[in-house]
């Protein structure tokens, strides 16, 4: 007999050490796992340690669960919820704690595919050279100036992941080779080259933190040091997800975007504005650290949206752009 608990533990082993997950894809998927076990213990005659045996489990109580989310879950939660059942199931299978995978052969739900939404050029251009952060008097303000916009300019230069920037070390950029290497999903290590502006204000943003081991510490940290030596002493705080969105959020709105803006909207506008500007899509798949390139291809349903956009402006005979009131003879005479 399999025992649900110490079964969910060694999968979150899994998930962290063989399959690299984030926290947040980590904790996803075990609470999906976790609410399938409340959902068995309470529709169990003989309560929770009855139903707490995933060998046990069919085909017909998965179906039902996912019948019940139906009613209360987007498609898109519920297509997670299964992978998250799928992937528990194909661990134990894996293991040999169980012989059969209850979740085979069921269909995800269908979600609608949503195009990514690139930010403007100009709003990207806005979002790094915020007009608040140009001038900061007080020494922490300035170092605050510096970090942030070297983790903007980093972030749209480059591409990468939201988690893949949190996890950065300063010794995992390599100024002289204008590059850095970044530890991706199933860590996978790839190289991604850094711009020029973004290598810029990379390199001024490290240079004020020279001391003695700044190598190994992180490389976009908190300026908030606390009180007390003690609290100087320690390493200091890497920054998480949240706090490079509340970064965005800040000069989002000091730059006047209306629009949202958070880390993958920037992931998406370097895609997209690299392909527009006639970079190759192997190459765009290369550097996002894509494992398939119909991943990457989703962007190319944005350019052409784009070019689509333009013309209907542009091109006389679009049929959405307006009629000229004047028009203009054959021999060159304006007429009414």
């Amino acid at each position: 007999m399999t025992r649900w608990t110490p079964a969910v533990e060694k999968f979150g082993i899994h998930l962290g050490v063989e399959r690299n997950l984030s926290p947040n894809t980590l904790r996803a998927y075990l609470a999906d796992v976790r609410q399938f076990e409340s959902y068995l213990c309470e529709g169990s005659a003989k309560g929770c340690e009855g139903a707490r045996d995933p060998s046990r489990v069919t085909v017909r109580e998965v179906r039902s669960w996912l019948a019940l989310l139906h009613a209360s879950n987007s498609a898109t939660t519920q297509g997670r919820k299964l992978a998250s059942l799928r992937a528990f199931f194909k661990f134990l299978l894996r293991e040999d704690q169980i012989d059969r995978d209850p979740t085979a052969g069921l269909p995800a739900p269908k979600t609608p595919r949503r195009p990514p939404r690139p930010l403007p050029v100009d709003d990207c251009h806005a979002l790094i050279s915020s007009p608040k952060h140009h001038h900061k008097p007080d020494p922490t303000e300035k170092l605050e100036a510096l970090r942030d916009l070297a983790l903007v300019e980093f972030l749209y230069g480059t591409g990468i992941r939201v988690g893949e920037l949190v996890s950065l070390d300063v010794r995992d950029i390599e100024l002289q080779a204008a590059q850095v290497r970044v530890l991706g999903k199933g860590r996978k290590e790839r190289v991604v080259p850094i711009p020029k502006y973004a290598l810029e204000a990379l390199a001024a943003w490290i240079e004020v933190r020279t001391r003695p081991g700044v190598l190994a510490e992180p490389l976009f940290i908190s300026l908030f040091r606390g009180r007390g030596s003690e609290q100087k002493a320690k390493r200091p705080r890497r920054l998480g997800d949240r706090d490079i969105r509340r970064i965005l959020n800040a000069r989002a709105r000091d730059a006047g975007i209306v629009d949202r803006v958070h880390p993958h909207r920037l992931r998406h506008s370097y895609a997209t504005h690299l392909l527009d500007m006639g970079a190759d899509l192997r190459e765009i798949q290369e550097l996002l650290g894509h494992s398939s390139l119909s991943t990457t291809q989703k962007y190319t349903a944005v350019s052409v949206e784009q070019l689509r956009r333009v013309y209907d402006d542009a091109h006389p005979r679009s049929g959405t752009r307006p009629a000229n009131r004047s028009k203009v003879s054959r021999k060159g005479k304006q007429r009414e």
